[in-house]
C-alpha cells in the first residue's frame, strides 16, 4: 500500500519553508511509479522523492534536464539535510 502523507508531512513542510527561503518553488504531488523512495517508504521512514534534477522524459532517449536548476536543487537538498 501507498504511504500515508501524514508520514511525510513534517519533512514536506519543512523542505517547502526551505524552499520559500531559497526562493526555488517545489510543490507537493503524488505519482506511481518505480524509486529507490519506495523502499523506505514501505519502512514507514518519512520520504520525499523528486528533489533531483529538473527536466523532461526521463528515462528516455529523449531525457534532458535544466542545467541552471542544478545549483539550486543541490542547495535546497543541503539546507534539507542539515536540518534534519
Amino acid at each position: 500500500p501507498p504511504m500515508e502523507r501524514k508520514t511525510s508531512a513534517e519533512l514536506y513542510e519543512r523542505a517547502n519553508e526551505l524552499s520559500e527561503h531559497l526562493g526555488i518553488p517545489i510543490s507537493e504531488v503524488s505519482v506511481g511509479g518505480g524509486s529507490d523512495g519506495n523502499i523506505t517508504a514501505a519502512l514507514g521512514v518519512p520520504t520525499l522523492d523528486g528533489l533531483g534534477a529538473v527536466g523532461e522524459n526521463a528515462h528516455s532517449t529523449g531525457e534532458n534536464i535544466l542545467i541552471r536548476a542544478l545549483a539550486p536543487r543541490a542547495a535546497l537538498i543541503a539546507a534539507l539535510i542539515a536540518t534534519l
